[in-house]
């Protein structure tokens, strides 16, 4: 049977169709699902993509971690379901408190976009495990609020607990403490991250890498075997 992976369209998301190509290119059914909509149709993961949900109003991702399919969604990625959020999807996430932190305002205070370099600190989630650790990896950012930031005690968590999953290289392109670009929970099934990953499965759209893939085919291999 073919794992399905829904994808939550928010009143101003734009790249829930791109996240939805690179669902069905690693060999998984992409399943549309809307913000207004609790039910979840079965699906096996969720992702919540990127772009601008409520224009950011209020705070990125403010509004949109009150819609109704984040009810279930927050009460299926407690009891496990695998959920991974790209930028604004990444901001949801915090703000819905199943990722520690907040993410705020570039610290030079401009919209950035640009190929970046990463390193791959954590192989071991659910998203993750097609990647070694320590793997260095190019994929796309573009983002205004990528900031992240949270409390000694929390990053030092983090940290020893092995949450940080990928770090920015080379340059810090929106001030995260310690070159942050995405964490996990504790479980490993909830991952966030700023960079864009389905803007780099196929080498002649996007990036002209395929370093992003490897996010849906480690889904789909983790949901297989399960």
């Amino acid at each position: 049977m073919t794992a399905r992976i829904g994808v939550v369209t928010f009143p101003g998301s734009l790249d829930d169709r791109d996240t939805q190509r690179a669902i069905r290119l690693a060999g998984a059914e992409p399943v549309a699902l809307w913000h207004k909509d609790k039910n979840l149709h079965q699906v096996d993961a969720v992702v919540l993509p990127g772009g601008f949900s409520y224009g950011d109003y209020l705070r990125a991702g403010a509004i949109s971690r009150f819609s109704p399919v984040m009810e279930t969604v927050i009460e299926q990625a407690k009891s496990g379901l695998p959920v991974l959020g790209i930028c604004n999807g990444f901001q949801i996430l915090t703000e819905a408190h199943l990722l520690p932190g907040a993410m705020l305002g570039n610290n030079h205070l401009h919209f950035i976009c640009r190929d970046q370099k990463l390193r791959v600190e954590n192989a071991g989630t659910a998203w993750t495990s097609d990647y070694t650790s320590g793997q260095e990896i190019h994929i796309p950012l573009k983002n205004m609020d990528g900031r992240y930031v949270a409390d000694e005690h929390t990053l030092d968590e983090l940290e020893a607990e092995g949450r940080v999953v990928f770090r920015y290289l080379d340059v810090n392109p929106n001030g995260s403490l310690r070159d942050i670009a995405g964490i996990t929970n504790a479980a490993g099934n909830v991952v966030g991250l700023m960079p864009h990953p389905e803007h780099a499965v196929e080498p002649l759209v996007g990036s002209g890498r395929t370093d992003g893939l490897p996010f849906f085919t480690s889904i789909l291999k983790k949901l297989v075997n399960a």
